[in-house]
């Protein structure tokens, strides 16, 4: 009689975590299929471009790959420690000399033709979140916009928006505040 091994094909955040710790090759590719498509959306909405945002993704994986073992449960999901290293390194990569020195060495007809490509206003939802953010006032939604899909920080968005840096860091705490109560509901 032959023995049937079954591979397992679905993992919890849990298991997923542990195999990755143990450099599992099965995980990461488990991770790379059933994650880069969210992580893409989220650096894509910040990087704006295609050809870049692959770019990123492949640093992103790399990373958690590598940085597996700073992940603390206590401190929050897998998945939400994924889009932070998403988040910063897609935010990192367009402060990069190197980025904004490819920007410069664009001709401009190039630059003019993209236009449309490199907009902010996307009307693609990667992950469902415009309907969550839906529930914020209009100002948290922009804090929350500025913030985490154009990659500002507190100090630019206080000189952007002309408001004290103590009101930006205390809405956008408000407004972190109210969007995981709106999470909440959807989860």
């Amino acid at each position: 009689m032959r023995k049937i091994s079954t591979i397992k094909t679905t993992y919890s955040e849990e298991e997923l975590v542990v195999l990755l710790k143990e450099k599992n090759e099965t995980a990461f590719n488990y991770l790379y299929d059933n994650y880069s498509g969210a992580l893409y959306g989220v650096v894509l909405r910040i990087v704006l471009s295609k050809e870049y945002t692959e770019e990123v993704i492949q640093d992103v994986f790399v990373k958690v790959w590598n940085s597996i073992y700073q992940y603390d449960t206590s401190k929050g999901r897998f998945y939400t420690w994924m889009i932070n290293i998403a988040r910063n390194t897609a935010i990192d990569y367009l402060k990069s000399k190197g980025f904004k020195n490819e920007l410069k060495n664009q001709t401009l007809p190039d630059f003019v033709y993209n236009s449309t490509k490199l907009s902010v206003s996307s009307t693609t939802d990667f992950i469902g979140f415009n309907k969550v953010l839906e529930g914020l006032e209009l100002d948290k939604q922009e804090l929350i916009n500025l913030a985490y899909y154009q990659g500002f920080t507190q100090i630019e968005i206080s000189e952007k928006l002309k408001i004290p840096l103590g009101t930006v860091k205390t809405k956008m705490r408000n407004a972190l505040i109210k969007l995981r109560e709106l999470l909440k509901e959807f989860q």
